[in-house]
């Protein structure tokens, strides 16, 4: 049995939610891209303007994971048609990845975009980035592949699905 715990992360948590970042970003993407692109990107959706806009502008729900009081993750997602959410971010700390974490985040969102009427969940992840076959598992098959510009660099993703009816 688990002793994970989830909250909704309000304008008050965006430190928070940086320095899980900042312990993640790096080990996530420094196979994948450049030093320059990593820092680029992570000024761009993680300065406190940027999560601040998401959160309240942009309608952005993040969810923060926690076990004993130590907080282990984030995701974020939010509604982009009637019936359909994307996942915009999730991440869990190195350390905590292979202990179920990110699997009990990813069904917690699921759980909430249900709720909220959701028949489709997507998401995109870089093409070369192993958490895509943790998606896989998880359900959600790919449905295209999109390049995606990003000031000057590109992300080359693919766009994922899981469907509930």
């Amino acid at each position: 049995m688990t002793s994970f715990a989830i909250k909704t992360a309000t304008v008050e948590d965006i430190p928070l939610i940086i320095t899980i970042q900042e312990q993640t970003w790096e080990p996530t993407y420094r196979q994948i891209l450049s030093w320059e692109q990593i820092d680029y990107m992570f000024a761009l959706m993680y300065s406190p303007e940027s999560l601040y806009k998401q959160i309240q502008e942009l309608g952005h729900t993040f969810l923060i994971l926690s076990e004993q009081e130590k907080y282990l993750g984030f995701a974020s997602f939010s509604r982009v048609e009637e019936s359909v959410f994307k996942l915009h971010k999730i991440y869990v700390l190195p350390e905590s990845q292979g202990t179920g974490s990110g699997s009990y985040l990813l069904e917690k969102v699921e759980e909430c975009v249900r709720e909220l009427g959701a028949e489709r969940l997507t998401l995109n992840v870089n093409r070369f980035n192993k958490a895509r076959y943790f998606y896989e598992k998880k359900g959600f098959r790919i449905v295209q592949e999109e390049d995606i510009a990003i000031g000057p660099y590109w992300m080359n993703d693919y766009l994922l699905e899981k469907t509930w009816v």
